[in-house]
């Protein structure tokens, strides 16, 4: 298979000056076929030592940030920005950064995953360039939680799961974001008969509203939640709760 020769290619890398301070490179695991892709900055001291992912105090909180939103670790794919541990856990260089995105690129490919999920300020701001999005540095971390559509690509940032280690009174809030993971495995149950379905089907509305909404965060979306309720809501009420004179006219 493919992601075995680029396996293969990463643990017996020496493109970058990591390749002498790491016990392993550590590749991506889990499954191939998942619609949701983790993609964490570098693997720690103890995931160097064993070359898999996950498995530290990180991956600990991690595992309980996943059981709590009902999502085995079977149903997505995790890889790391930076294949190798970085010496003392600093921040990855710039040319590091362009050497090892390579991997990560070919990854995205042979995966497929519809849903791109950066952990932290490095690897979400490579996700972000790459798909078109320039943003400034401080205004990375206002992205955590939101689910973006660009290029074709969902990309949904949230924080590494070590900051919980470092900024506790913050777990529930970071939690309450990774709990957004379990909604994108399923579309809206209310898509196949829902008005935005037929308005974007006959070229009325943009693949957006779908993406992000139906096929995407439908708790967020208002049409849901009216539905949910019993509340009346206009076939022309947008997900965002907004209203489209133009579609009333359809």
């Amino acid at each position: 298979m493919e992601i075995h020769a680029l396996n293969r290619e990463i643990k017996n890398c020496k493109k970058c000056r990591l390749y002498l301070t790491r016990t392993n490179a550590v590749t991506g695991e889990g499954n191939l076929n998942a619609k949701i892709m983790l993609i964490a900055q570098a693997p720690g001291e103890k995931e160097d030592k064993a070359g898999k992912m996950f498995i530290g105090p990180t991956g600990e909180v991690l595992n309980e940030f996943l059981e709590l939103s009902g999502i085995d670790r079977n149903q997505i794919y995790m890889t790391n920005l930076i294949k190798c541990m970085l010496p003392k856990y600093r921040k990855p260089k710039t040319d590091e950064i362009t050497i090892c995105s390579n991997y990560l690129d070919r990854e995205i490919e042979v995966v497929r995953p519809e849903f791109l999920v950066p952990l932290g300020f490095y690897a979400t701001r490579y996700i972000l360039t790459k798909y078109g999005i320039n943003i400034n540095n401080e205004d990375i971390p206002k992205n955590y939680g939101k689910l973006l559509w660009t290029n074709n690509k969902k990309v949904y940032p949230l924080q590494h799961p070590s900051s919980v280690l470092y900024n506790p009174d913050e777990k529930e809030k970071i939690l309450s974001n990774y709990k957004k993971l379990k909604i994108f495995l399923q579309e809206c149950k209310w898509y196949s008969v829902c008005p935005m379905k037929w308005y974007y089907e006959r070229g009325k509305i943009g693949r957006k509203w779908v993406e992000l909404y139906c096929k995407g965060d439908w708790e967020s979306c208002i049409r849901y939640q009216k539905e949910e309720n019993g509340e009346y809501h206009p076939d022309w009420m947008l997900p965002d709760g907004t209203i489209d004179e133009k579609l009333k006219e359809e």
